[in-house]
């Protein structure tokens, strides 16, 4: 992917970051602002996603073999921290108490 086709989808996520604001200034429902905060996340982790194949192709095709395996490391790197999974030690993020929960 080109660096014109990565800024492209970038300026996307602008407007739909800037359409995510006017949502908030004129407190539209929860859940529309929530979808739309979701799509634009989604957007950002492809676009990251594509500019780590990116770099790692670049790598492989520019640097010697050393650099090339400690700079692939340090993406990969990010990339596992950012895509995976808590481990079972961890809490959740964040958590619901049941009983603050009103039943209709």
């Amino acid at each position: 992917m080109t660096t014109e086709e990565i800024t492209n989808r970038l300026k996307r996520i602008e407007g739909q970051v800037r359409g995510l604001q006017r949502m908030v200034a004129q407190e539209q429902e929860c859940e529309a602002i929530l979808t739309q905060l979701m799509a634009i996340r989604a957007a950002l982790d492809r676009v990251g996603l594509l500019v780590a194949e990116n770099f790692v192709q670049q790598c492989l095709m520019t640097a010697d073999g050393d650099l090339a395996r400690q700079r692939i490391g340090r993406v990969l790197s990010l990339l596992l921290s950012r895509f995976s999974a808590p481990s079972p030690e961890e809490p959740p993020p964040f958590e619901i108490p049941l009983n603050s929960v009103e039943e209709n």
